[in-house]
């Protein structure tokens, strides 16, 4: 299957086939290894909640700031 026909696939269908992916994805017994670098992204992150110092903004204006 390629982009083109996943493209002609409705929204639901394209839904429904993600989750498949993913369901079939977890049943694998291997188990899926983060990078070392994802680990130090989310311990940065969780510092900086923790000091006070981190910024959240609204899925709005996070959306705003993508189509710039």
């Amino acid at each position: 299957m390629n982009t083109q026909e996943i493209k002609k696939m409705s929204r639901i269908e394209r839904l429904q086939a993600m989750e498949a992916l993913w369901d079939s994805l977890i049943d694998e017994e291997s188990a899926i290894i983060s990078p070392e670098w994802h680990r130090d992204i989310l311990e940065e992150r969780k510092r900086k909640i923790e000091a006070g110092k981190a910024e959240f903004i609204s899925l709005e204006k996070l959306r705003a700031s993508r189509k710039s």
